[in-house]
């Protein structure tokens, strides 16, 4: 692996009697896009604000660019973009001026940022709405444009927190696609994301957290094929749970039921697809297992409150 770009060692955070990221430790390489994921409350957002510096860990560092967080946070802040779960956009600026005012925060000249502004909005793929303030755009467009204003800088690594959610997948894909061509220009990208396919489209590597720990880390088809058996068989339809519990379980590896699904895991899935043949009234669905059935083996299929 090359010489990180960035680096956290040990890091803690507690509220109260909460431990929220527990001894967690990661490094991202140049042009490498890092994706953690993980249930409700994993410390996925924490973990980003302590690299930002925003939230101080009780325990563990930061390094980036060869610089230590929190004592040279103003200098690793200004090779950083962030894009940040919620759209924090002026709304009183068109698109344009967003991006202008913006670059002010990093002493960027107005007449710099006159000629680089259009460029970002074309990036964008917003320049026909230069002129349009936020409250006009749609969703993915108000997406787009926090990613141009996080690229004024020209940052060296850009962190990510969820940042398509809400979107339709016409403009997750449109997001996708420019994400994919930052890093082909050498940016460094950690990306948070509740989206498996996401995950699996542009990470190099994951991070799985749950409860603030790391429970997992690697290439996403490399943690597939370590924890997963490579079939996975989905079962429904009226009585589809009885089946989870008579002689077809014998056929699977494991088996799982959430709700009225059964998914059936397993390394050699034509014997149980022959059997199921026999049950008219149940619907299958056969594939190959996925970072979706990672995550759930992993974190499990309860449902997680809180943030």
């Amino acid at each position: 692996m090359q010489e990180p770009l960035f680096e956290a060692q040990g890091l803690q955070k507690r509220y109260g009697d909460t431990t929220v990221v527990d001894q967690l430790s990661f490094a991202i390489a140049p042009g490498e896009c890092l994706g953690v994921i993980g249930p409700n409350g994993a410390g996925k957002t924490t973990t980003i604000r302590m690299c930002l510096g925003q939230v101080t860990p009780d325990a563990g560092g930061i390094r980036a660019f060869g610089l230590t967080m929190p004592a040279q946070a103003l200098a690793i802040k200004a090779q950083l973009g962030v894009v940040t779960q919620f759209d924090t956009l002026d709304p009183d600026f068109s698109c344009l001026e967003n991006l202008i005012v913006y670059g002010r925060y990093f002493g960027i000249p107005r007449r710099t940022m006159l000629e680089r502004g259009p460029q970002l909005l074309e990036f964008a793929a917003l320049s026909h709405k230069a002129d349009a303030k936020p409250g006009e755009l749609s969703g993915g467009m108000k997406r787009r444009l926090s990613l141009a204003r996080a690229l004024v800088n020209n940052p060296r690594l850009l962190m990510l927190d969820e940042p398509t959610t809400g979107l339709d997948p016409q403009a997750r894909h449109l997001m996708w696609e420019r994400l994919q061509r930052l890093m082909q220009q050498g940016k460094s990208i950690l990306l948070t994301t509740h989206f498996m396919d996401e995950a699996e489209r542009l990470c190099h590597r994951l991070l799985v957290l749950d409860h603030g720990r790391k429970i997992a880390e690697g290439a996403p088809r490399q943690l597939i094929a370590e924890h997963l058996e490579p079939e996975v068989v989905e079962v429904y339809g009226a009585g589809a749970t009885a089946v989870a519990q008579g002689p077809l379980a014998a056929l699977a590896s494991r088996t799982e039921v959430s709700g009225e699904t059964v998914f059936f895991y397993t390394h050699q899935a034509q014997p149980l697809l022959a059997a199921l043949a026999q049950e008219p009234a149940l619907r299958t669905l056969h594939r190959p297992a996925n970072l979706e059935d990672l995550f759930l083996k992993l974190t499990g299929r309860q449902i997680r409150e809180g943030g």
